[in-house]
């Protein structure tokens, strides 16, 4: 594996969470960041991929771009696909799983597509074929061109590893790390959830304060390429330097269940020491001792749990609660209703993009300090 050689390295985003995602690329110093559709564009060796899926926390994927030829049918697809330098990026001895996609080209079927590649890597590298490798390689025929990638994370980048206990319907942590990013959430402030189910949006914010990298305890598809560097990669993998950290970040759930599956996972990832997590009902939430921070909640939306009369007055509980106890604290709320947001009767501002979370439209809410 050259460690100078340079690709475009493609990381993939929630929809409706680019921008956030190609401002934290920016900042962690990726080459060239900038938006296409489907996710963030950006150039580097090796290492920058390694580094990509160790330290992003808002990418879903890490893919490189491995070669880009036209081709207008399966007999030409299937010529370059035996004469592509696959050596240079796959093993003889690690399964390899291929999709293809196909729009506007001339190669419509995306399944034959697939198979010309399967038998171009199986017949001229040796590499065994399998529906349930870890390893993908993927083909996108678009516009007649065909597009070479290498899915580099392997599980997608929201399993951070370190996270067994989930509650109901959980907030992918990458999706989180975007929405605190959102909320202005450098760090340097206290993050407290009222509803913090498993305790995702504590955690991240947690994390982000200590500097921790959100890849830290797993393993990555990247390991298993060809000429993979396992001691450059540990180098890199050391932990950076420590934070001094002395804020706090506080979860709480009506549903004792969920407060101790916060606090395991909190333990798991290293952060009990700044974390707090308590059983207790929105009614009870209070303002822990120190400086204003942010309140930052993902409440139940309607689709899965409850109607939405009985939410609503829910969402007015918690609006009645913040604005009476959290003078100086921000509120960001994520839901798919905007109705029920504007029921918590807050000074919001404008609403963010449509975030796809599963299928479901959701959006984040914000407001300024609170009066």
């Amino acid at each position: 594996m050259e460690q100078t050689r340079e690709f475009e390295i493609f990381l993939v985003a929630t929809p409706g969470l680019e921008a956030p995602l190609q401002a934290e690329a920016v900042e962690k110093g990726f080459a060239d960041a900038k938006i296409v559709p489907g996710g963030i564009s950006c150039h580097g060796g090796w290492p920058e991929v390694w580094r990509a899926n160790l330290c992003l926390r808002g990418a879903n994927k890490v893919l490189v771009r491995m070669g880009t030829f036209p081709a207008v049918h399966l007999a030409q697809l299937d010529k370059r696909a035996r004469k592509f330098p696959w050596s240079d990026f796959l093993r003889t001895d690690i399964p390899v799983k291929v999709e293809a996609t196909s729009r506007k080209s001339r190669i419509y079927h995306a399944g034959a597509a697939r198979q010309r590649v399967e038998r171009a890597i199986s017949e001229t590298l040796g590499a065994p074929i399998s529906s349930d490798a870890g390893l993908r390689v993927l083909l996108r025929i678009e516009k007649d061109i065909c597009t070479f990638s290498v899915d580099t994370s392997g599980e997608p980048l929201h399993k951070r590893g370190h996270k067994p206990a989930v509650a109901k319907a959980p907030m992918r942590e990458t999706m989180a790390a975007m929405f605190l990013r959102e909320c202005g959430f450098d760090g340097s402030e206290p993050v407290l959830d009222p509803m913090c189910g498993s305790g995702t949006f504590v955690i991240e914010a947690a994390e982000i304060a200590a500097g921790l990298n959100p890849g830290r305890s797993r393993r990555f598809a990247f390991e298993d390429l060809h000429g993979f560097d396992s001691r450059a990669w540990a180098e890199l993998r050391k932990d950076g330097p420590s934070v001094n950290l002395d804020t706090v970040f506080y979860g709480s759930d009506r549903n004792a269940g969920a407060a101790e599956a916060a606090a395991t996972n909190a333990d798991r990832a290293g952060v009990a020491a700044h974390t707090r997590f308590q059983c207790r009902s929105v009614s009870d939430i209070k303002p822990p001792p120190g400086s204003t921070g942010l309140v930052i909640v993902n409440p139940p939306y309607g689709a899965r749990i409850g109607d939405e009369k009985r939410l609503r007055s829910l969402y007015g509980s918690l609006g009645k609660v913040l604005m009476s106890r959290f003078s100086g604290w921000r509120v960001g709320i994520v839901t798919s209703n905007q109705s029920l947001a504007r029921a918590t009767r807050l000074p919001l501002l404008p609403a963010g993009p449509v975030v796809d979370h599963g299928g479901t439209k959701i959006r984040l809410y914000r407001t300024d300090p609170l009066p």
